[in-house]
């Protein structure tokens, strides 16, 4: 009888659940404490909400919970029902369809669901769907909902697109304090940013030791130990995870620990994860002795430019800067260092039916970059939480194809 390859598991993974359900308990008490709460998108102000004394809920990450749980994919029929398109981001209808049916995650958490929200606060960076996202939320609990208006496709980063962006962020600065009932003090968002700072710096190590040879992590990892990086950021908790976790992963380099036992090759991951399927993915690059090194996707949450000592145009520069809302030169140029530091032999596109924000194989990048770096691509047709959209047999074997034709070249 065969069994599941062996994965390497993170002797700081028990930390890891524990600030993971420190954040959540805070959350759960929130009505009880008395504390105001916002909902931010992912790569929104959460910064500037944090330093307003506000705690701070990510539905994105609550989406992704619903993707790994496998409780998407019957959800989502019941926010179609009410209007939401099919073909939308099945994050947001996954979540609203959570919403409808009173069913989540994070009751087994200790929550009876999402804390009610005193404010929403979105920035279209991402997409327009989170615009619409959070007002569905502002309709039903009657609670304001601001947003940072970010351009997309964007070349090179222009002084006044980011001057645009500081201006909007430092505009909800007054409707936030009426909500917080308090004054914000400039020390403490300068406190907050350098936390974020110092989050981000120790993140993007994290990442990086995937550069060595044999990799002591891989993107299904990265996947689950980007949680404090998404919703944490700006925490000293935070912080103090990824110290723990960068010293862990260089002992396993120093102690040639693999997280694919054999590495062979070496593959970059573009786009979305497909949340319910990690595991199986994971399990069956591990039998390859094939490692998924580095990825769009967990960079996002890389934001250098954070400044304490500039707060709103470090913010819009961190913010802007995303790969999301790049144009297609930029994301090339991205991809094409991330494949020469991470010394790739393919890359995988992932293209996410309803995402077409975050899959970048629609407009002939996979064959330009395969003509610019003479790497080979496979493209993966599912989807981030919907997995009617996904087939695991036919996935199965292309994978296994791909991985053939490498060891063929």
């Amino acid at each position: 009888m065969s069994t599941a390859p062996e994965r390497k598991e993170f002797e700081s993974s028990k930390k890891l659940r524990s600030v993971m359900g420190q954040y959540f308990a805070q959350l759960g008490q929130a009505a009880q404490q008395g504390q105001k709460v916002a909902w931010c998108t992912s790569v929104g102000p959460a910064e500037l909400l944090r330093a307003l004394g506000f705690l701070v809920y990510f539905p994105e990450n609550h989406g992704a919970m619903l993707g790994a749980t496998r409780m998407a994919t019957e959800l989502i029929p019941l926010a179609n029902a009410r209007g939401f398109s099919p073909d939308i981001c099945s994050y947001l209808t996954s979540d609203i369809g959570s919403f409808i049916k009173g069913e989540t995650p994070l009751k087994k958490l200790g929550l009876s669901g999402p804390p009610r929200p005193d404010v929403l606060v979105f920035n279209t960076n991402q997409c327009r769907d989170v615009q619409d996202w959070f007002q569905f939320y502002s309709r039903y609990f009657e609670v304001p909902c601001l947003g940072v208006f970010t351009p997309r496709a964007i070349g090179s980063l222009s002084e006044s697109i980011i001057d645009d962006v500081a201006r909007q962020l430092e505009e909800l600065v007054e409707p936030l304090e009426k909500i917080a009932a308090m004054r914000l003090d400039p020390g403490r968002l300068s406190e907050v940013i350098e936390l974020s700072r110092q989050c981000t710096v120790l993140w993007k190590a994290v990442l990086e030791t995937a550069a060595q040879r044999p990799s002591p992590i891989t993107f299904f990892d990265g996947t689950t130990q980007m949680g404090p990086a998404v919703v944490l950021r700006g925490e000293q908790a935070a912080v103090e995870y990824y110290q723990v976790l960068l010293d862990e992963l260089r002992q396993r380099i120093a102690d040639g620990v693999a997280a694919v036992a054999g590495e062979r090759f070496r593959l970059y991951w573009e786009g979305m994860p497909i949340w319910g399927k990690l595991r199986p993915l994971a399990e069956q690059f591990i039998e390859l002795k094939t490692c998924v090194v580095a990825s769009t996707y967990c960079n996002s949450w890389v934001f250098e430019a954070l400044d304490p000592a500039d707060p709103f145009r470090s913010m819009a520069r961190a913010y802007t800067s995303i790969f999301i809302c790049r144009s297609d030169p930029e994301k090339e140029d991205y991809i094409a260092h991330m494949a020469q530091q991470f010394s790739i032999d393919g890359i995988i596109f992932h293209d996410a039916k309803t995402c077409p924000n975050n899959s970048n194989n629609r407009y002939g990048m996979p064959q330009r970059l395969r003509d610019r770096l003479g790497k080979p691509y496979l493209i993966i047709n599912g989807d981030l939480n919907d997995l009617r959209l996904y087939s695991e047999e036919q996935t199965r074997t292309n994978i296994q194809a791909f991985v053939e034709q490498l060891a063929e070249s």
